[in-house]
């Protein structure tokens, strides 16, 4: 039997203007993304630079950390992240999630032709074609979901999974960087920080939409708590990212890994594709697989990931 296409048409050919807006309003939150993530990159050498740290250890010291709040092109960086991220919580409120997180991918792109341009290192073959994995694997994957997945309210058991899950991976995450740290490469923390950012956008909805309610409670305060935690963490993840590899690497994992993460626990727990075909378990699968195939390519082949 044919997958139903009216959940598909309902999500794009019956949205309100509003939610129209919501569509240039995440492209204008991935630009200032990849804008903020090259700035970011640049002060994190520089400090890295003036410390005379550089490759000493993996990830940056407290002392590092410190030193980026005096680095101009890391505030202004932080600064359009965070401009970045309003947007996309705009975005989020304007328009269902399915239709805005895809198009974070787009920071990608535009990230790889940036740090292209200034760093004055062409991308060969192979990375052009991990980008190309990258962008199409989500693309294929959330479009899929577009299909066959059905969006429901969260109950208050669905998110205690949630941030039971959230909080094992967070301490899980902590004990790694603490206790083997010194095996830590960028795809680490690039991993690291897009799976808890997953989390975040799956929060952060998860408040939007109980805001819109009047649904505020001590459950939607742990949901406050949680998802600044595994910001927090998962920020640091991506400083510490920037420190060993590209900026159109770190962009990669969390435009691919994020919406990965976010779109598979609305799968797992929330049950969203309970009724999908077979056949849309398989392109899940395969298209998480190119997607994420993508992201250890692009690692592995990067022109400034080898050097």
């Amino acid at each position: 039997m044919p997958p139903d296409l009216s959940d598909f048409t309902d999500q794009f050919v019956t949205l309100t203007p509003n939610q129209w807006l919501g569509i240039p309003v995440a492209l204008i939150a991935a630009a200032f993304l990849a804008l903020g993530a090259q700035f970011q990159h640049r002060g994190v050498g520089r400090v890295e630079a003036d410390t005379g740290e550089i490759d000493a250890s993996p990830g940056l010291s407290p002392k590092q950390i410190l030193l980026l709040l005096g680095r101009p092109s890391w505030v202004i960086g932080s600064l359009m992240l965070g401009l970045a991220v309003l947007l996309q919580l705009t975005s989020l409120y304007l328009a269902p999630i399915i239709v805005v997180q895809p198009l974070g991918a787009t920071a990608l792109v535009i990230t790889a032709i940036v740090n292209s341009r200034i760093s004055k290192v062409a991308l060969d073959g192979r990375s052009i074609r991990a980008i190309a994995f990258c962008v199409g694997g989500v693309g294929l994957f959330v479009t899929v979901a577009a299909f066959t997945a059905k969006s429901s309210p969260i109950s208050a058991a669905q998110l205690g999974v949630i941030l039971a899950i959230l909080g094992v991976i967070t301490m899980g995450f902590s004990l790694a960087f603490a206790f083997l740290r010194d095996r830590f490469k960028a795809i680490a923390f690039i991993l690291g920080a897009g799976v808890l950012y997953g989390f975040v956008a799956t929060l952060a909805k998860v408040v939007i939409d109980r805001a819109k309610t009047g649904d505020f409670e001590w459950l939607t305060v742990t949901c406050i708590v949680a998802l600044l935690a595994a910001a927090i963490l998962g920020g640091y993840f991506v400083q510490n990212a920037y420190s060993s590899g590209p900026p159109d690497l770190v962009i990669a994992g969390l435009t691919v890994v994020d919406p990965l993460v976010a779109v598979t626990i609305g799968i797992v727990v929330l049950q969203e594709a309970a009724g999908a075909p077979w056949f849309a378990v398989i392109a899940y699968v395969a298209a998480g697989g190119l997607a994420v195939y993508g992201v250890f390519q692009l690692a592995k082949y990067h022109p400034q990931a080898q050097h």
